[in-house]
């Protein structure tokens, strides 16, 4: 069965604001305090949080070891620790996996004791990054990232924390390990990551850091999301998933002149209709209570949204800007499957693409 394009709990409202924000007492017919500082980062497009689980790993004591070494450049960076006392050096990370009691748990589960399951073993540790965007104080992020996770872990969990500030977007890389305290395990869905993105923008908040945690369906965004390994494999331009999907638009292109989109176009259009049905009737309550220039704020950010599109249309129109400058990697992928097909009709594609933009968005 094909991935869907979209994803979105079927018993929740297409547009729930008001999750965002704690309500407090007094009418429930109006839009709270809380629910209108949501709407006013949401439409003026305050920063977003990011927290991205990295699940590939965290089962045995070397992967833990060697993402513990990954995160702290070989002992060069300090780890932060729940008990409060920083780790620093070469053997950090194995102080911390002996600390913790991982190497023990791991033993335990490979004795001969009874018959080994025939399932995967369960994570040791769970791997995660909490980032924000360039230009961010990435003290304050520390500092929010530490608040969130005493709050969320402190009295269950063992963790630690790195933050790296070697890339544009400061972010901190935390480890967390799978069984609590009183045994029992930590299980994150999607709810809990909608959560924690909330309580991650909060906490910014309170050291001064503009921050917001809305979906991004709510927020009209039509680029593809991608796992972590792919998305850096793109930044060093070896990305063999996104080679397979340019390739299929390179040769859509080339030979019909535009792409075929997914089947869950159909979806997407539905999906974004109710997206702005919600924000209309928001952009209603907010001149019923006076706030009429935030009402207009909402009706210009709908107006704003980016055509709804599939992977490939998105995938179509990056290829088409960068055949224009003739640079970037879509622009690669495009060139090899011009040449591949046919070489006249490259060049006449090309100058099609370069003088008029090839075809109307």
């Amino acid at each position: 069965m094909p991935k869907p394009l979209v994803s979105l709990p079927a018993d929740a409202p297409w547009l729930d604001l008001g999750s965002y924000a704690r309500q407090g007492p007094g009418r429930r017919d109006r839009l709270s305090p809380a629910h209108i500082a949501v709407i006013s980062r949401t439409v003026r497009r305050t920063p977003e949080v990011v927290i991205k689980m990295l699940n590939q790993g965290g089962r045995d004591v070397g992967s833990v070891a060697r993402h513990l070494q990954y995160i702290d450049r070989g002992g060069e960076l300090e780890i932060e620790t729940d008990d409060g006392e920083p780790l620093k050096g070469k053997m950090a990370a194995n102080t911390l996996i002996e600390d913790w009691g991982l190497d023990l748990d791991e033993k335990r589960r490979s004795a001969e004791l009874k018959p080994r399951a025939t399932g995967q073993e369960p994570k040791s540790v769970y791997k995660m990054i909490f980032s924000m965007p360039a230009g961010t104080p990435s003290e304050k992020v520390l500092a929010a990232v530490k608040t969130f996770a005493q709050e969320e872990f402190g009295a269950r969990h063992r963790y630690a924390m790195v933050l790296h500030t070697d890339e544009p977007h400061p972010h901190v890389h935390m480890v967390v390990r799978a069984m609590g305290y009183d045994a029992q395990r930590l299980n994150i869905r999607k709810a809990t990551l909608r959560d924690w993105r909330q309580q991650f923008a909060r906490h910014l908040r309170a050291h001064g850091v503009a921050a917001n945690a809305t979906d991004r369906v709510v927020r009209g965004v039509t680029e593809p999301r991608k796992l972590d390994g792919i998305y850096r494999a793109d930044l060093r331009r070896d990305s063999t998933h996104s080679r397979q999907r340019a390739t299929i638009v390179a040769r859509q292109l080339t030979i019909d002149g535009d792409v075929t989109p997914e089947s869950g176009k159909a979806r997407l259009l539905e999906t974004r209709r109710q997206v702005v049905h919600g924000w209309t009737a928001i952009a209603d309550d907010l001149v019923r209570q006076g706030e009429g220039q935030l009402a207009g704020a909402v009706r210009d950010f709908v107006k704003q949204m980016p055509p709804v599109s599939t992977e490939r249309e998105w995938i179509r129109n990056r290829m088409v800007d960068d055949v224009r400058t003739r640079q970037g990697t879509l622009w690669r992928y495009m060139e090899a499957e011009l040449k591949r097909i046919d070489v006249r009709l490259a060049a006449r594609r090309t100058r099609q693409w370069r003088d008029t933009g090839g075809y109307t968005r």
